[in-house]
């Protein structure tokens, strides 16, 4: 068994397996995996922040977020879930079974989150502990797949999705200067798909504002397991 599925509280780490769809058919089981789902993507994004910032001295702000992006993006956690022997462990109802849940990317990741989250609290919210078990995770991510999948850029990301699955017409950036002196102006920007806002940013220039929007809209669709 891996070391992430090494609990003291078994009791958390039932919770941590337990997705919604199993407490709709089972209410007597209590709570969901959710919080701890929230939890670990914390974590997550901070340990995989700090473990790009030492490996990548020379690297820039904008290179460490794509990076970070493309180390704990849904197909990479589903593939640690999947190393971590997750796959058949998640608690799923019948109806996500019957839909190929435990081959899920979506699940398989959000429980991935789940669980470190439970691990994290586990050894009394000790970020060690979690870091020794992320880190040899991340050492087995290929530097060529994190490069490759960093310069796909966000709007180009969004705009393929948006064209795939809801409309041929290409996403609509709104932006504007709300402020900050002239040296450091600060942009706002808001991203519309016929019409409905999918998300906002903000940035020192019309660019940056409009990939902070794109990134936003991103994190929303993969939140609702849209992506």
């Amino acid at each position: 068994m891996h070391k992430l599925l090494t609990f003291n509280n078994q009791k958390l780490l039932r919770q941590a397996l337990t997705h919604r769809s199993y407490v709709n058919e089972h209410p007597e089981e209590g709570e969901h995996n959710e919080r701890l789902e929230f939890l670990g993507d914390a974590i997550l994004n901070f340990l995989s922040g700090e473990y790009l910032y030492k490996r990548n001295p020379e690297k820039g702000e904008d290179e460490l977020t794509r990076r970070r992006s493309a180390l704990v993006d849904q197909k990479q956690l589903a593939k640690f879930a999947l190393e971590v022997d997750l796959e058949f462990k998640m608690r799923l109802g019948q109806g996500a079974i019957r839909d190929g849940g435990y081959q899920n990317p979506n699940l398989l990741s959000s429980t991935f989150e789940a669980v470190l989250g439970a691990y994290y609290l586990d050894n009394n919210s000790n970020i060690e502990a979690v870091r020794t078990i992320v880190e040899p995770l991340f050492d087995s991510v290929s530097e060529n797949i994190v490069v490759s999948r960093s310069n796909v850029d966000s709007k180009n990301r969004f705009q393929e999705w948006v064209q795939s699955h809801v409309t041929p017409n290409p996403p609509i950036y709104e932006t504007e200067q709300i402020g900050g002196p002239s040296h450091a102006p600060k942009f706002v920007a808001r991203v519309l798909v016929d019409g409905k806002e999918h998300g906002t940013g903000q940035g020192r220039n019309k660019k940056e504002a409009e990939k902070d929007a794109a990134e936003d809209a991103l994190a929303k669709l993969k939140k609702k397991g849209l992506l």
